[in-house]
């Protein structure tokens, strides 16, 4: 794809510049912001756009020489389709069922066997999806249409399994991550001095520039240093593992920022999340509450619970239903253990 801007140069407000894309990786520049916006698009990237990954290996027959460990962990690292996973499936955190059903996780099975002489190869591609799962497809990309390989088996070993598949993002796991990783880079020619090149004769040669240094000036002979600069233009490059398309990588991405801001500001102002189109509590990851710390991103009062604990006197804590004692926050005006 040619290089594409979707904001005119006087736009206000980020603008985005598309120097190259394909269905495994997207390269493009983004400007007109700052460091904080532009490293928080590369960190939800990264760790909080979910996908589909193995997460429970029951095995029934093993006779090959990996050890069962050993083979759960590589069919956790197998990527599987996961496009659009949030209209598809819910967090297993947030099922009414008591372990997986079918509304938060997909079922692969494995069955081999070796009859012949000769050592035969399992790859991904051998993994069956349950009729009419709506993902966990394994991703497969390279010209043979293996797949990665599970193991080896030799005349008379057998392999008989099943996986439960799970919705999750990497902040919990690495393998639920939907991208094998993202290029970031900024101020190329280094006219900001963030970095300290060691060197031993010449920095210049080396510590050669990269190719993003084409789309800057460099820094003039005699330029003063500007202590008030601040970097404006970065250059990113998102490849995506397979699960997910570099695209809607992104656009999970910008969403899942968008519903951050949106619980930061109900946080601060009460203020209803879904002002402006933003849904704080569309999803719960690992670890997430709702305003009040409830899990699971529900916003219930603590009343609505059935029961009361020493924290919630008036929304503070109080130690006098422990030992009698008061602090500033408790109304004593002091500390009295």
């Amino acid at each position: 794809m040619d290089e594409m801007d979707f904001a005119g140069p006087d736009a206000i407000g980020p603008q985005v510049t598309i120097r190259q894309a394909n269905d495994r990786h997207v390269d493009f520049v983004l400007s007109n912001c700052d460091l904080a916006f532009a490293n928080s698009i590369r960190r939800i990237i990264i760790a909080e756009v979910p996908t589909v990954a193995i997460d429970l290996v029951e095995i029934e027959t093993n006779s090959s020489v990996i050890p069962d460990e050993f083979l759960s962990h590589r069919l956790g690292l197998i990527p599987l389709d996961s496009s659009q996973v949030d209209d598809k499936l819910v967090y297993y955190r947030d099922c009414t069922c008591d372990a997986y059903c079918e509304q938060c996780s997909v079922t692969l099975t494995l069955y081999a066997k070796c009859t012949g002489e000769t050592n035969v190869t399992i790859y991904a591609r051998d993994l069956a999806v349950a009729e009419g799962a709506p993902c966990g497809t394994p991703v497969i990309n390279d010209p043979d249409g293996h797949g990665s390989i599970i193991c080896k088996l030799r005349k008379g070993q057998e392999l008989k399994l099943r996986c439960i598949a799970k919705k999750g993002i990497a902040k919990e796991h690495a393998k639920w991550s939907p991208v094998s990783a993202v290029a970031f880079e900024y101020d190329p020619h280094n006219k900001l001095r963030h970095i300290d090149y060691w060197y031993e004769e010449d920095a210049a040669s080396e510590w050669p520039r990269s190719s993003n240094a084409d789309w800057e000036e460099p820094l003039a002979e005699g330029e003063p240093f500007n202590y008030d600069a601040v970097p404006s233009r970065f250059y990113i490059d998102v490849e995506s593992v397979g699960q997910i398309p570099p695209q809607e990588i992104l656009e999970q991405g910008i969403k899942y920022l968008q519903e951050k801001l949106a619980a930061i500001i109900q946080g601060l102002t009460g203020a209803d999340a879904n002002v402006d189109g933003f849904s704080g509590g569309a999803r719960s990851p690992p670890g997430a509450h709702g305003a009040n710390g409830n899990a699971g991103g529900r916003d219930d009062s603590w009343g609505d619970q059935g029961y009361t604990t020493p924290f919630q006197s008036g929304g503070r804590t109080t130690y006098d239903a422990w030992n009698g004692g008061t602090t500033p926050y408790g109304g004593g005006g002091g500390s009295s253990w």
